[in-house]
């Protein structure tokens, strides 16, 4: 008897493994639940939005979004959706509440600020001209802010580069086109506004001899972005000069991230790359305030303004302006391009 119930058995055990390879099952060791995906930029920009976070960014060294936080329970909700987690000292509200105090009580010329994720700091910039008594009323306001504020000096003067790929003329002046732009009917361009602000008739030289548009609409200071129509037939593609005899065509806009490799074409040093460095900056230029721009560790000079930042065939920016150059470095600032985009109803193509 007990050899036929170790028959059955084995009979009942062969026939269960024959119905689990049936269905696709095998024998063999318990395998690990599947980790979460890698979060993307923009992933990690809502989950650092949803969790007061001081901001996200791609390390340069594993390529993985970080997403700062300050609690443990914040940082699994970051792992949990397969970003990197970074415990820090300062919240988003506190660091923004820092920034709102620059932005109302410190608005001086040749200064700058933004929020530094991977310092968990508001990094104010300074050029050769703070000194002396605005250096001293810079001060009076950043000493109050403590440990959520760092200042840096940058070399050369923080100035508008006005003088953008291609190059565009008008009355005393040489700007950058940024990108081809279309209501859905007509072609238009965008540039800087601080360029459409001067030239209301654009040129494809400096003779003005053949025109290429006129300013339709201009934001300066506060934002700086303008917006060109078309005067007559030219070519106008959905593409960026690269200066090698090469284009990189443009299909999308999007916005920027911290840790982004970008590149930026302009008609005085040609096409540069670097990286984003930091989101909604503040600028004060001679000029105005302008906020909520790209700070980046792309060089531009004089003459590039308004030409196109972009990330392979994505638009992001168009140059402001910044400090130091391309022989040495420097930094530069852009307008974001989806907020021009929006406010005049217009797409990349």
């Amino acid at each position: 008897m007990r050899s036929t119930k170790r028959s059955l058995l084995g009979a009942a055990l062969a026939t269960a493994a024959t119905a689990l390879v049936a269905i696709g099952v095998t024998a063999g060791p318990a395998q690990a639940a599947p980790s979460a995906p890698s979060l993307n930029p923009t992933a990690a920009a809502t989950l650092a939005a949803d969790l007061d976070s001081a901001g996200s960014y791609r390390d340069a060294r594993t390529g993985d979004m970080v997403v700062t936080v300050t609690t443990e329970a914040r940082a699994r909700r970051v792992r949990d959706a397969g970003g990197t987690a970074r415990i820090v000292q300062f919240s988003g509200s506190q660091l923004r509440a820092a920034f709102d105090v620059l932005n109302r009580d410190a608005l001086i010329p040749g200064t700058a600020w933004s929020i530094d994720p991977t310092s968990n700091q508001v990094v104010v910039s300074t050029d050769e001209t703070v000194t002396g008594a605005t250096r001293t009323a810079l001060t009076a306001v950043t000493d109050r802010l403590g440990a959520k504020v760092r200042i840096e000096s940058t070399p050369g003067v923080l100035s508008r580069f006005v003088a953008g790929g291609d190059a565009i003329y008008g009355s005393g002046s040489r700007c950058s086109l940024g990108f081809n732009v279309t209501d859905g009917t007509y072609a238009y361009f965008l540039t800087a506004g601080h360029c459409g602000n001067t030239v209301n008739t654009w040129y494809t030289d400096g003779g003005q001899s053949q025109a290429i548009g006129d300013t339709l609409g201009s934001s300066f200071p506060g934002d700086d972005f303008a917006l060109v129509g078309d005067t007559n037939d030219i070519p106008r593609p959905g593409s960026v000069q690269l200066y090698n005899g090469s284009y990189q065509d443009i299909t999308t806009a999007g916005n920027a991230f911290v840790g982004e490799q970008v590149r930026r074409s302009g008609s005085t040093t040609g096409l540069f790359g670097g990286q984003v460095q930091a989101l909604n900056a503040t600028v004060n230029y001679q000029e105005g305030s302008v906020f909520g721009l790209i700070k980046t560790n792309v060089c531009a000079e004089p003459g590039d303004s308004g030409g196109a930042l972009f990330d392979n065939n994505i638009a992001l920016g168009l140059t402001s302006g910044g400090s130091g150059n391309c022989s040495t470095g420097g930094t530069t600032y852009f307008q974001p391009v989806t907020e021009a985009l929006n406010v005049y109803g217009m797409n990349v193509y």
